[in-house]
């Protein structure tokens, strides 16, 4: 996965690439079984990750179709000066060029919270 802005998004657990730039971990917790080392982050960016409150509400009943409730959610928590610093760093991060790598544990990249976060960073680079 991939976009014009230089933002990459990968799951954590597989290897590093050369061509990955800065690799960001945009998960609230650290990944099971895998080592720091192993996993090459550069940046634990857990402030631009859901609340755990909204986690727990979206994961709670799997059989509810709760993905577009969640992604208004999250986009109104985005907004929130409570995550201003982190997404700022982000934006820092993309707009010195390079390529940033999203690293993420869960397994259904398209129904988590990166889709959103990459939506949410690339409005905002757009409307710089």
């Amino acid at each position: 996965m991939g976009s014009g802005s230089g933002i990459r998004v990968r799951r954590v657990y597989d290897p590093p690439e050369d061509d990955d730039g800065t690799r960001v971990l945009v998960d609230r917790l650290w990944p099971r079984g895998l080592s720091k080392e192993h996993a090459a982050v550069d940046l634990w960016a857990k402030d631009v990750t859901p609340s755990k409150e909204l986690r727990t509400w979206y994961h709670e009943d799997r059989s509810a179709n709760r993905y577009d409730d969640f992604v208004d959610r999250y986009r109104t928590e985005l907004r929130d000066p409570a995550h201003t610093e982190a997404v700022e760093g982000l934006l820092a991060l993309l707009r010195r060029g390079g390529p940033v790598t999203l690293l993420t544990a869960v397994k259904d990249v398209p129904a988590s919270h990166v889709p959103v976060l990459v939506g949410h960073l690339e409005e905002a680079l757009d409307h710089r």
